[in-house]
């Protein structure tokens, strides 16, 4: 590995540790030149921005992820076993990356067309074509009860994703420490699977 490529991973990697421990809004730019063990010269000349980083760290993230999850879509499993290896994938990722769920909304509230473009940009991305026929499919055969397709997927990201998005929230207005909020977020990937299957399994099925 050449030297470029060294420091630059070396910068990835401190960005990755403070945006985790601190969350993407706290950390300032010396914060990462400083974990780094680099000046700040020499970060600007890698990174312009925090958000020029950010996005590099956001574009590796996501296709370390797509790649397992069109995997399991793509596969001949049953659909509910799909759904709980999906949410399995989703949270462990969200657990592995718990500032992106954050920057995603808050990018999409400042951008709204900039999540949209990097995504867009990516050389891997999520068909969701064929799980989506395998639903409707499945919910009109009786299979599961009837559901649209959409709310189905919808249920399933926001189920994974919010506790990650509202972890402020759940400090502040619950009162939940860091510790019980670790034990809360081991159990999700349960509660999360037999509230989906839950909501779409046909008794005795």
């Amino acid at each position: 590995m050449n030297t470029d490529l060294q420091t630059e991973q070396i910068i990835l990697n401190a960005a990755r540790a403070l945006f985790t421990r601190k969350g993407f809004a706290a950390v300032r730019l010396q914060d990462i030149a400083d974990e780094a063990g680099i000046n700040r010269t020499l970060l600007h000349y890698y990174f312009r921005t925090k958000e020029k980083l950010f996005e590099k760290i956001f574009t590796e993230a996501i296709e370390q992820v797509f790649p397992n999850v069109q995997e399991i879509l793509n596969s001949n499993e049953p659909l509910l076993s799909k759904i709980e290896q999906v949410i399995s994938h989703y949270i462990d990722f969200a657990i592995a990356h718990p500032y992106l769920p954050t920057f995603v909304i808050h990018e999409l509230n400042q951008n709204p067309d900039k999540i949209p473009a990097m995504l867009g940009n990516m050389k891997q991305k999520p068909e969701l074509g064929k799980f989506m026929m395998e639903i409707q499919h499945a919910a009109q055969s009786g299979i599961i009860r009837p559901i649209q397709p959409i709310h189905l997927l919808i249920n399933i990201i926001s189920l994974c994703l919010f506790p990650f998005i509202a972890k402020p929230m759940m400090h502040a207005i619950l009162g939940i420490t860091d510790p019980v909020y670790a034990a809360f977020i081991a159990e999700r990937k349960k509660v999360v699977t037999e509230t989906i299957i839950n909501s779409i399994k046909i008794p005795n099925s």
